[in-house]
């Protein structure tokens, strides 16, 4: 009973950051990152991002800043839906930061529609309560 209590205490005294570095709770952040893009809301998913956060698109140049992520994004919509991202190996950078690995299905628009995957990696960075996105890298399978 006594290392029951001593272990539910030590439990409850764990830092909230650490709770939010499992690969679970980045999949939840993951699944709302698609759903504002899949329902048009790119101001929802620039907001996933830090204020001086760098997106990495493959083939373009870099992208610094949430406003110009959020400009990114809403043309990125032009071209493409049905995002669908899977965190593969989540791990802690400290308390306050942790690098995800995934993969990712999206579908291009227009008359000859693909089905497009690839893989990513991102730097999450804890921003106040939030987790954030600091880095975002992908490329194509093929």
């Amino acid at each position: 009973m006594r290392a029951h209590a001593l272990l539910t205490a030590t439990c409850l005294c764990l830092p909230v950051s650490a709770l939010a570095q499992d690969r679970a709770s980045i999949q939840t952040l993951n699944d709302q990152f698609a759903k504002a893009f899949n329902t048009g809301d790119a101001a929802a998913v620039a907001a996933h991002y830090t204020e001086d956060a760098f997106v990495l698109p493959p083939g373009a140049e870099m992208v610094l800043g949430r406003n110009a992520i959020l400009t990114f994004w809403k043309s990125a919509a032009d071209q493409i839906g049905d995002i669908k991202l899977t965190a593969v190996d989540v791990k802690p950078l400290g308390n306050n930061a942790a690098r995800e690995i995934g993969t990712f299905a999206l579908r291009t628009k227009g008359a000859q529609s693909q089905q497009v995957t690839g893989k990513y990696v991102v730097v999450w960075e804890k921003v106040g309560a939030d987790w954030k996105l600091a880095t975002d890298i992908w490329n194509t399978n093929k």
